[in-house]
């Protein structure tokens, strides 16, 4: 059989859970039984090497850049798109994001590619017009990737998309090539040798709950006074945040690292992740700190019980419940024994369960299945 060509579509390839996951799709299938060519609706970044197109272009991988910049150049973008779709004429497109399972859904079917597979990455809680224009849409995907089971079902019930077809693929991680990574040097983020880190690591946005979390955090490093509170990322909260800290008498305590690009090396060198979110899908960040055999602490969102599994108990607590919070925390830092028993259990999970390889097999096979009719 003649290899499968693919077009994967993504709204940008700046870094992130979702651009990451199509890098590694991109670059680890099977060149032999699929062709792959990459579309970004939005323009090349301006941080090319630290950015997930970099990597799929030294692979050998086409990347198209549309230069989308502005909602009002999505006819234009659906136009382009579909020229570019119709000159390489792939038989699948898969899509990934909000914007790009738009697009490239009208677009695909436009260029007449016989088959659409549009990934849903997140339970949408907040931009329910999301939810409006999917289920408007529904008609031209054949199948709807969800990364866990707990998204399926948001997806079933609040886009009304059939189960049969939704598939459930969960997000991959290279455990092994994590295990090499070396711990960052903490101390140009302001903490001394001999402190110990919690750190948070994502987009400082209402969906990631941080303001519960320095509410919290008044409440806890009073008690941990070797500890200091990390954020990184960068969003628009940050000088709300920032203004949060001065007002809860925190400053010196809690440090804003800004976005970087070496988060798995911050995470190797902190004693614990927090993950305060109000809703996710399956939180990549959850699952890198369980392949750096970390503990973690996270809200009890979407994705997170099914990412920790058995050892789910102790590192979730439900968004709100501050006392329970910050009674876990507390005991995560006190019990480094505990920490750590929980930190080998989570990167044995990670290994068995989300390796990369798997979330590429499942793919693959998906694809299969769909061209296959």
């Amino acid at each position: 059989m003649p290899p499968i060509r693919l077009a994967l579509c993504i709204t940008d390839l700046d870094v992130g859970g979702a651009e990451r996951c199509l890098e590694k799709l991109a670059i680890g299938v099977d060149r032999q039984r699929f062709v792959p060519v990459v579309y970004c609706l939005a323009p090349r970044p301006q941080d090319d090497e630290a950015s997930c197109g970099a990597p799929i272009e030294r692979a050998g991988i086409a990347v198209h850049y549309l230069g989308a910049r502005h909602a009002w150049s999505l006819p234009r973008l659906i136009h382009d798109l579909s020229e570019r779709l119709r000159c390489q004429n792939p038989q699948i497109a898969q899509t990934f994001l909000f914007h790009a399972n738009i697009v490239g859904r009208l677009a695909a079917r436009r260029a007449g590619v016989p088959y659409v597979v549009s990934g849903v990455r997140v339970a949408e809680h907040h931009a329910r017009w999301h939810l409006w224009v999917d289920r408007w849409t529904r008609g031209l995907v054949d199948r709807h990737v969800c990364v866990s089971r707990a998204v399926a079902d948001f997806t079933s019930r609040n886009a009304a998309i059939d189960d049969n077809r939704l598939v459930v693929i969960p997000n991959g991680i290279d455990v092994e090539g994590l295990g090499a990574v070396k711990p960052a040097n903490l101390a140009e983020f302001g903490i001394a040798a001999g402190r110990r880190a919690v750190t948070f690591a994502g987009r400082l946005e209402l969906q990631k709950g941080l303001s519960w979390l320095l509410d919290t955090a008044a409440e806890w490093l009073p008690r941990l006074t070797d500890c200091d509170l990390l954020l990184v990322g960068q969003g628009r909260q940050r000088a709300m945040l920032e203004r949060q800290v001065v007002r809860l008498g925190l400053g010196g305590r809690v440090r804003f690292a800004g976005w970087r690009p070496n988060v798995a090396e911050i995470l190797a060198a902190s004693e614990l992740l927090v993950l305060p979110s109000r809703w996710e899908g399956m939180p990549n960040v959850v699952l890198q700190a369980m392949a750096l055999a970390l503990p973690v602490l996270a809200t009890d969102v979407e994705g997170a019980r099914e990412l920790l599994g058995p050892a789910a108990a102790p590192q979730t607590v439900a968004y709100g419940d501050t006392e329970t919070f910050v009674k876990k925390l507390v005991t995560l830092i006190e019990d480094r024994r505990g920490a750590e028993q929980l930190g080998r259990e989570n990167r044995e999970r990670a290994a068995s369960e989300f390796s990369l390889g798997k979330m590429i097999g499942a793919y693959e096979r998906l694809w299969e299945s769909v061209a296959g009719g």
